[in-house]
């Protein structure tokens, strides 16, 4: 029993290790960064920091936040951590207009099309919606209640989003599903009709998105996996349309050896219009950009945007609807050994013009700090003051990488190992 114990301390401590999350205004009006429990807004448009109102009994987030999202309207801004609070803020006056208190820590969070429903999900592998009809984004507080919506059998959801035309809403969790939902239209009552699984990766899905273009509404679902691919999927019916390995084609394996190590999907980010994914991998210094040819169906690997002269792996990826710049972050919270309880880095890459005949990402900038939207005032608000060195960078991704692994990925044990652990089971003990 003891090393049982000493083993859940051990990996409670690693997943206390937040990533640093990044999430663009749709139009880019404004960008937030989320690292521990700071939400730091900067105002493109002002050119400024924003300061949060919080009114409620229990004001700002107390711990790590693990999902910031933006509704596809832009006019609300919702924040979920693991003081189990879900907060719904408004765009334009900053104010939270509601605050949800969620029975486990959250782990995703999606807002319908039509700004009418926040989803979050939990670690215990359920489907919260909460709904907004009333509020009018200038309201005062107002203490909502969420009801389920749908569940996975007590495995932890990684990753919820809703389809391009709000038919759906897609869930991944930890035990390799994707999982398509009808969105009911009272789905206060629940949603009870499946449409679809969306099975083939055999680690943990990590992340979820959807590509679509004009010729192409109804778009085609990407995700991303701790088995080192990217796959493309047709929700409708769950089938497999394609595979891309991107350990193996970002060059990882080959520096390494051909070590088939841990080279987690992170992040995704698919480019508004256009047929780009940019990949966020743990271990590559930079993304790497994909190309989605929706006529065949097929997903091929451009090429590695490299991020030179520093080391820089992204955790996060955010672009707005003009799809001229990918916004990238890079740190955590709770750094084991650092002088800053937070660290954050934020670059950008601009050429993603859907007008550029080479779209395919060849003529990408990386933007200096000078010349990014708001310059040092963006950098201040969103990163802080703090000079950060290089080596604390890399520990930060490796910290990122191990608290990720020990979170979701399912550990195997001996079968003398397993009845041991049920032995000591807190239940059988009650029964006892």
């Amino acid at each position: 029993m003891d090393d049982t114990q000493i083993e859940a301390g051990e990996n409670n401590k690693d997943i206390e290790v937040a990533p640093a999350l990044i999430s663009v205004h749709p139009n880019q009006n404004s960008v937030a960064v989320a690292v521990g429990s700071d939400l730091r807004i900067f105002d493109l448009l002002g050119g400024r920091g924003v300061s949060l109102v919080d009114d409620s009994a229990q004001p700002f987030h107390k711990d790590s936040i693990r999902a910031i999202r933006y509704s596809p309207n832009g006019k609300l801004l919702v924040s979920a951590a693991d003081d189990k609070l879900v907060k719904i803020w408004s765009t334009d006056s900053w104010r939270c207009i509601s605050s949800v208190c969620a029975e486990k820590r959250v782990s995703a969070v999606a807002i319908s099309n039509d700004g009418l429903y926040v989803c979050f999900a939990d670690k215990f592998g359920v489907v919260w919606v909460v709904g907004l009809h009333e509020l009018d984004g200038n309201e005062s507080l107002v203490n909502r209640k969420a009801a389920p919506l749908l569940a996975h059998y007590c495995s932890i959801i990684t990753s919820l989003e809703f389809s391009p035309d709000g038919q759906f809403i897609v869930s991944a969790d930890r035990d390799f599903k994707i999982r398509v939902t009808v969105f009911p239209k009272k789905p206060l009552d629940g949603a009870h009709e499946i449409q679809s699984f969306c099975l083939g990766h055999t680690e943990f899905v990590s992340c979820l998105a959807f590509i679509c273009t004009v010729d192409y509404f109804l778009g085609f679902l990407v995700s991303g996996s701790g088995d080192s691919t990217v796959r493309l999927w047709d929700i409708t019916s769950g089938s497999l349309l394609d595979t891309c390995e991107v350990g193996a084609k970002s060059g990882l394996l080959e520096s390494n050896g051909g070590d088939e190590g841990c080279y987690t999907v992170s992040d995704l980010c698919t480019i508004p219009d256009g047929n780009l994914i940019a990949v966020a991998i743990q271990g590559l210094r930079g993304v790497m950009l994909l190309c989605c040819e929706l006529s065949s169906k097929t997903l091929n690997a451009i090429k590695v945007v490299s991020i030179m002269g520093e080391s820089f792996i992204p955790t996060s990826l955010g672009s707005g609807s003009d799809a001229e710049l990918l916004w990238m972050v890079t740190g955590v919270s709770k750094l084991s050994g650092s002088d800053c309880d937070s660290l954050a880095r934020v670059r950008v890459l601009s050429g993603f013009k859907k007008s550029n005949p080479d779209s395919d990402g060849h003529e990408l900038t990386l933007l200096g700090d000078d010349e990014l939207p708001g310059s040092v005032k963006l950098l201040e608000k969103l990163q802080g003051s703090v000079t950060i060195e290089e080596n604390v960078f890399l520990a930060a991704a490796e910290a990122v990488k191990t608290a990720m692994c020990n979170l979701l990925i399912k550990k195997q044990y001996t079968m003398e190992k397993r009845e041991f652990r049920k032995r000591g089971r807190n239940d059988r003990k009650i029964k006892q």
